[in-house]
């Protein structure tokens, strides 16, 4: 099992609503004016699976986007409120949680170095102009203080990184590449997974991802990073099937008990799936509200025509009418 956290921004109208403010929307690719909402969850590796197991709305710090500085003392203040609730969140972590995903946003010194005071690790994604150097390795000239870092590394410059072999990455049309490199920002070693693609227009892309665990597998980093994309699901079937933007309170204890009761719907979805037979190929909301669907009417039609429900219901084709418009995986 691997933690992740991420935010979503819900739109809003109105004034006056308890933390109200210019959050930047992904689907939109810009800053809007609404709520944003952080969330941690635990992801099951094996089933591919996220649970919502945190969540915190984020308060506006009241400052002007067109100064500079007032925009990163504002991007810093929200990082230490993502910092606030990992640390209250970390007592009912499960126990085999040891990696903590984010992305992009998170590879700051000041969130990596709180996931560490922790005991957790941080996996994430840097900036294609990431500052790292090589470890030197050559010999002590015997003058002087002993040379730590040798040269810098160079997108367009891979011979100093090992090769990760594996028909898995050939099939993907994938390259991985690590090293154990310095980190300028981060102020420690890292381990750097350069993650290379050919997409289907024949463009090649890049991705550089790096964990705190040196001794981390560099197949393990891409894929608990692969799975960081879990709690974008949560974020997805929450707002579509559970209401988690429908809300019209204003007050903030309202709003959080909202955000819980919408995510809670959601991990309750899903632990009911786990149990189905037909359902352990994968999970869909869409699925799952279908199932409840068909249960209600059919359950509808026995009470109505006065039937022997345990007769029908112990009969084999009733679960396969329950699986009537199901979306096969």
């Amino acid at each position: 099992m691997i933690a992740a956290i991420d935010c979503s921004f819900i739109p809003k109208a109105g004034q006056e609503t308890y933390g109200l403010g210019n959050f930047y929307n992904g689907s939109a690719s810009k800053t809007e004016r609404g709520l944003e909402i952080s969330v941690i969850a635990v992801i099951d590796v094996d089933r591919k699976q996220g649970y919502s197991l945190s969540v915190q709305q984020t308060a506006d710090r009241k400052s002007s986007e067109t100064d500079k500085s007032k925009s990163k003392q504002k991007q810093e203040s929200r990082v230490e409120s993502y910092i606030e609730q990992l640390r209250a969140t970390k007592p009912y972590l499960p126990k085999q949680v040891r990696y903590i995903v984010g992305d992009g946003f998170y590879s700051k010194q000041k969130w990596v170095k709180a996931v560490e005071d922790e005991g957790l690790e941080s996996i994430g994604k840097l900036r294609q102009d990431a500052d790292l150097r090589y470890r030197y390795e050559g010999e002590y000239s015997g003058r002087g203080r002993p040379r730590l870092y040798g040269e810098k590394f160079q997108v367009e410059n891979l011979d100093s990184l090992e090769k990760v072999e594996g028909e898995k990455w050939e099939k993907q049309s994938l390259q991985l590449y690590t090293q154990v490199v310095w980190s300028k920002n981060f102020q420690r070693l890292i381990r750097l997974v350069y993650v290379s693609r050919v997409t289907k227009s024949g463009q090649q892309g890049y991705a550089l991802l790096f964990s705190t665990d040196v001794n981390l597998a560099p197949e393990k980093i891409y894929e608990y990073y692969k799975m960081r994309f879990q709690i974008e699901f949560i974020f997805r079937d929450s707002k579509q099937f559970t209401g988690l933007k429908d809300c019209q309170a204003r007050d903030g204890v309202k709003l959080d008990f909202h955000f819980n009761s919408s995510l809670s719907a959601l991990n309750v979805a899903k632990l009911q799936n786990r149990g189905g037979e037909a359902r352990e190929s994968g999970f869909s909301m869409a699925n799952q509200k279908r199932w409840a669907w068909n249960e209600y009417l059919l359950e509808r039609f026995i009470a109505e025509l006065g039937l022997d429900q345990t007769l029908i219901k112990s009969h084999p084709q009733y679960s396969k009418l329950c699986q009537h418009g199901l979306i096969a995986f």
